[in-house]
């Protein structure tokens, strides 16, 4: 058992050195094309705009207090057209008053394979979102069967579409007078074909965004659009067929081309502040905890590299603000750590043995770890929520780290110091100065 246990405790320190050089630097050989490490530019994390400079452009509507609605409308049909030229990390914000950010890191690939300067991006970004919103139904060849202005509305709506069909989300859409009677033919032509051509594909800026199935003539003033939909993309559909109806335009009232200058002092900058921060947390782990800090330690340099693996795989969009939520998280990281070690040392202090003190300390601290870091949690979504770039961004990052953290101090410490434990530790001194504490006791 204390080999075995020796055997583990080596393992897993090989593991964590292999887990961090991975995730920093990549797969090694011919691998490395599929993921690179986490500063790699291709496979790695996406850089924000205020590390790679780029776009902004603000756009304002022309609207007297438009609604809610209107303006998740706009910011869907743009998602639509960004996504479709190639622009997928671009970054839109709703603000007040009807505007709309977008922000365009540089260096953003267009879809074919090259490059625009940041000016040449700018204006194209401008020219592709000042357009008019197309929306059509067409049939299977390709006609045009009912355009934007024949919709009144669309919404997203959780229930049954049918009387007997289970509850799901679907999207309801409501006809102008002219456009329920166009859709009645339309639906009467598409039900006479046979599989596959029965279909009304509903094509937003001449992508297909939706192709609903039509098994029988629908002569009504509104239809149901079934499928496999959750709540975002039964919304995001409604919110792209109510925007080829929009009741105003868009007027661009600003542009401009931002540098990354700062990003590029600030980015070396912080992750050596965070290698730093890493380093003096590990010492006083250690100082102040003694070997159950070197096991804390291990764990951190465990979650270090997960961190950086998952932000490197999911392609994280990391701003400044994204930065700073890592450093904060390398700090909160043993946070778990340091409730379990002071249980720990209260319980060795009462006579318990050391396989005893390190079961009753992860016991008696994991409800205040769950209860502290599922607050935290619910922050970073709310920050997450108010679609703020720099906000979300922070959000992002440190809602990452604090689930991993939970992850590491829960589970990889715990593993850890049983195998500790199986070993064969049982001096007290190594835990913490149990001669001084009997010092005090007797003094007292």
């Amino acid at each position: 058992m204390r080999k075995k246990s020796i055997v583990i405790f080596c393992l897993v320190v090989v593991a964590a050195v292999v887990l961090n050089v991975i995730a920093i630097f990549g797969l090694p050989g011919a691998l490395g094309s599929k993921y690179g490490g986490m500063l790699d530019g291709e496979t790695g994390i996406r850089q924000g705009i205020d590390l790679a400079g780029g776009s902004v452009i603000t756009f304002q509507a022309d609207a007297e207090n438009p609604t809610e609605e209107e303006m998740d409308s706009v910011r869907s049909i743009y998602e639509t057209r960004l996504t479709g030229a190639g622009y997928t990390e671009a970054r839109i914000s709703v603000g007040e008053g009807g505007q709309i950010t977008i922000e365009i890191p540089s260096g953003t690939d267009t879809g074919d394979g090259s490059e625009l300067s940041a000016t040449e991006q700018t204006d194209a970004a401008v020219e592709l979102l000042s357009e008019v919103a197309k929306l059509t139904f067409q049939d299977y060849q390709g006609n045009v069967v009912l355009e934007g202005s024949d919709i009144s509305s669309a919404q997203s709506i959780y229930g049954q579409p049918s009387q007997n069909a289970n509850p799901q989300y679907y999207v309801q859409v409501e006809f102008t007078s002219e456009g329920a009677q166009k859709f009645a033919d339309a639906t009467e032509n598409a039900a006479a074909q046979s599989s596959p051509n029965n279909v009304i594909n509903i094509v937003m800026d001449d992508e297909i965004v939706s192709n609903p199935r039509v098994s029988e003539k629908i002569d009504s003033t509104s239809c149901v659009i079934t499928g496999n939909f959750d709540a975002e993309s039964s919304a995001m559909l409604a919110n792209q067929i109510n925007s080829g109806n929009l009741p105003f335009e868009m007027e661009k009232i600003s542009q401009e081309t931002v540098g990354a200058e700062l990003g590029r002092d600030a980015l070396p900058t912080s992750l050596w502040a965070a290698g730093i921060g890493i380093i003096l947390v590990m010492l006083f782990m250690v100082i102040r905890y003694r070997l159950p800090g070197l096991i804390a330690d291990l764990s951190l340099l465990i979650y270090v590299g997960l961190i950086c693996l998952v932000m490197g795989v999911f392609r994280v969009n990391l701003s400044l603000s994204g930065i700073a939520g890592i450093v904060l998280s390398i700090g909160m990281a043993v946070d778990a750590d340091c409730i379990i070690f002071e249980r720990m040392k209260e319980e060795l202090k009462l006579g318990k043995t050391v396989r005893a003190s390190v079961e009753a300390g992860f016991s008696k601290a994991f409800s205040a770890i769950i209860d502290s870091n599922i607050t935290t949690i619910i922050s970073c979504v709310v920050l997450y929520m108010s679609g703020i770039g720099t906000v979300t961004g922070f959000a992002v990052t440190l809602g990452i780290g604090v689930i991993l953290s939970m992850f590491t101090a829960i589970v990889i410490t715990k593993f850890l110091m049983r195998t500790l434990v199986n070993i064969g530790v049982r001096n007290k001194n190594l835990f913490y100065n149990s001669k001084k504490a009997e010092e005090g006791t007797v003094n007292a």
